[in-house]
């Protein structure tokens, strides 16, 4: 057992896995690499709010999906879930050592793959809509640069088109992005779904923003000019539309961040790039 935190044993129990490890703790949950009863790894996520958070209709999702693009999932009860382990780098570590068109390639292949047909889940989902209430209802802290002001007041008025106007709604993972798919044996494998419902344009909205730990790249504009151009068309969703999907979820988790008034969000920067080649166009510069 490494990472000092134990799983407790009712929980082992509960799900019949052995030899815990740990992997990862979050803002959500924490994360154990354990033996199933078969003998096979599994991801054990024990869940530090009781409601899961926003992931629990993730794995309703993910279970319609049963491992076509995405991970299985053996067991979910409680505050706990057991899912398939997935071997293989994530599609963030592919941009991380300097393959990010390959793994923009393979992240839109995932898309593609999880919406190839119509997925009948077990239970209801969230409205994608309803999301958005953060956005609709932020206030200004009166040191709030102007700019980010009048981004984030465009970023609303914009939600409220797009919401209004939702095209091709459907089932959606939700959080979509370069850390929550593994490129394994069976081809890229997405997991931590959200899972909503909503138009299928903003499944990849989130995926601007990522990964992590390239700061530089993420807020390069050829790069998301790159991004929109080529996943527009291999999503078959229009580039107008799939930028402005990318601004708003930026606006939304800044404002999912604040927990007053909002200031000041390190992606300030990050919403002014979108917004601008909303405004401008998203064609080639």
């Amino acid at each position: 057992m490494t990472g000092g935190l134990d799983p407790p044993i009712t929980v082992l129990r509960a799900f019949s896995v052995s030899d815990p490890e740990f992997v990862e703790e979050t803002a959500l949950a924490v994360i154990y690499k354990v033996r199933s009863a078969d003998g096979a790894s599994a991801a054990l996520k024990i869940y530090k709010d009781a409601g899961m958070a926003n992931e629990r209709p993730g794995f309703a999702f993910l279970e319609a999906l049963n491992g076509d693009g995405a991970a299985r999932v053996r067991q979910v009860s409680g505050n706990a879930a057991l899912i398939e382990w997935l071997d293989g780098p994530s599609l963030g570590d592919l941009t991380r050592r300097g393959e990010d068109e390959r793994a923009a390639t393979k992240l839109v292949e995932a898309a593609n793959r999880i919406h190839a047909r119509p997925r009948q889940v077990s239970e209801q989902l969230p409205v994608l809509a309803d999301w958005f209430d953060a956005l609709f209802k932020i206030e200004f802290a009166p040191d709030c640069p102007p700019a980010t002001r009048r981004d984030l007041m465009f970023c609303r008025e914009t939600a409220r088109r797009l919401c209004d106007d939702q095209q091709d709604v459907r089932p959606m993972h939700g959080d979509l992005h370069h850390d929550n798919i593994r490129l394994t044996d069976r081809g890229p494998c997405a997991f931590d779904a959200k899972g909503v419902v909503g138009e299928r344009c903003f499944e990849l909205a989130n995926a601007f923003r990522n990964p992590r730990g390239v700061p530089d790249l993420v807020r390069n504009p050829k790069r998301a000019r790159y991004l929109c151009d080529f996943w527009s068309r291999e999503f078959r969703v229009a580039p107008t539309r799939l930028i402005e999907w990318a601004a708003v979820k930026c606006a939304l988790s800044i404002c999912w961040r604040c927990e007053d008034q909002l200031a000041f969000d390190e992606e300030f920067d990050l919403l002014s790039l979108f917004v601008g080649i909303v405004r401008d166009g998203p064609g080639p510069d």
